[in-house]
This record gives structure tokens, sequence and C-alpha cells, in this order.
């Protein structure tokens, strides 16, 4: 953790946490070429040119194998995981740290997915929330706050109804749901008013992007056929920026 009162030396904690980010990311990159395919189609387990496994890959995004481009672009995990590992370590706080590593890492990956091909597979949301809620739980037993999991629930019963709701208006996938629960779920270990603000962050963040994306087909000259907004990357965005605020 990062000492915000300026008693520790900032610069080796901020290079460590670099350093984290850019290992995290060789995995990373993996569940997003594993993961970041269209609805109905087979997870991609393997490299569909030498059969080689897509477990670990690097900056580039190549195959070690046969060179084949897969999952995200070249060199983009790589400094979201680095920025989000140094915000990681501002924001983690105690035990509760543990559930903020988790959720930062899975949420990076699910991040680059959704924006890639629109979904939240389940194969990711599910272990995300399965361990925000046992990490949760661990950081409570362990600081005595017992009676903090029940706003931790209540917040996250909340944010997924109101993503079920919009999910049953198709405006959102099914993904979403889950994973508001989960963020919900860390939210909550904060305050309700560190959750609301994370809520109003990611429509807020979703809507400038929604506007920045129309502008430039507009200046483009080209007609703006749907907004199509992953909202996936700015609910994970929206938390992480209400964590570092509160």
């Amino acid at each position: 953790m990062l000492d915000r009162g300026g008693g520790a030396p900032v610069v080796p904690v901020v290079v460590a946490a670099v350093l984290v980010g850019l290992l995290a990311a060789v995995p990373l990159r993996g569940l997003v070429a594993r993961f970041a395919v269209p609805e109905g189609e087979p997870w991609c387990e393997a490299c569909p040119s030498c059969g080689r496994g897509v477990l670990l890959l690097p900056p580039t995004g190549r195959c070690p194998g046969c060179r084949e481009r897969l999952g995200a672009g070249p060199w983009t995990v790589e400094p979201v995981a680095a920025a989000v590992a140094v915000a990681v370590a501002y924001a983690a706080d105690g035990p509760v740290g543990a559930a903020l590593v988790w959720a930062a890492a899975l949420g990076v990956a699910l991040g680059f997915v959704d924006a890639r091909v629109r979904r939240l597979p389940y194969r990711l949301t599910l272990p995300l929330l399965g361990g925000v809620a046992a990490l949760l739980a661990v950081a409570a037993l362990a600081e005595g706050r017992t009676g903090v999991l029940v706003r931790c629930l209540l917040v996250a019963l909340a944010v997924g109804a109101v993503l079920e709701l919009a999910v049953w208006a198709r405006a959102l996938g099914p993904g979403d749901s889950p994973l508001g629960l989960a963020l919900g779920g860390l939210l909550g270990w904060y305050g309700w008013s560190v959750a609301l603000g994370g809520l109003f962050a990611a429509v807020v963040l979703a809507g400038l992007w929604a506007v920045l994306r129309a502008a430039a087909a507009l200046v483009r000259r080209r007609p703006v056929r749907g907004l199509d907004v992953p909202v996936g990357p700015f609910l994970l965005l929206g938390a992480l920026t209400a964590v570092l605020a509160g």
C-alpha cells in the first residue's frame, strides 16, 4: 500500500506495482484471447493456426508458435494493467486489499473482452463474484467487522437489481448483472456513498465515451450507426474511481 501521508518512499512502491502489472498482463492477455469471442462461438482454447495454448501471451499479442495475432491489440493490456496495479497499490488498505486485487485483475481481462466483443462471459464474471465474496468475508473476520458484510450484500443486491432490470429491457447483456453484484459488494465495504459515486462515475464515463464516439464519426463524415457502448469497462473504471476518491 502506498503511504498517503508521505512517510514511506513512494517511488519504489510505484515501480514494484508497475512491474507486477506488467507481469500480470501476460496471463491476462491469455484470458482476453481465450474469451474474446462472439456469442455462440466456442472459447479459443488454443491458437487456431498452430494449436498452441493461449494461456500466456507476450505484449505483441502474437502466438509464440506461429506469430498469429490473438486477443487484444499489441501493447494495450500492459499499460492498463500497470496503471491499475498502481491504483490498487494506493487504494488497498488492510485485508480488503486482497478483494480489490482480485477484482482488479479479472476486471482488466473483462474490460478488454467486453470492449472487443461486447460480452462479459460467465466464466470470468462468476469467479470474480465468488472471489470477491469470499475475500470480503475473510477481510471482515480479520478486522472483526462482520456487520459490514450486511451492507456489502445490500449494496450488491441493489446494484445487481438495477443492472438486471436493464438486462430485462435488453439495454445490457446478461453478463453485466454478476459484474454488478461483485462490484456492488466490493463498493459496499466502503459505504453507500462510495457505491453511488461508482455508479455515477460509470454513467458519466460511458456517456462521455458515447458523445466522443459520435462526434468523431461526424468529424469523419461517417453515419452514426448506434453507439453500442460496452458497459463493463465503465462499470469497472467507475468502481475504481470511487474507491480511489473515497
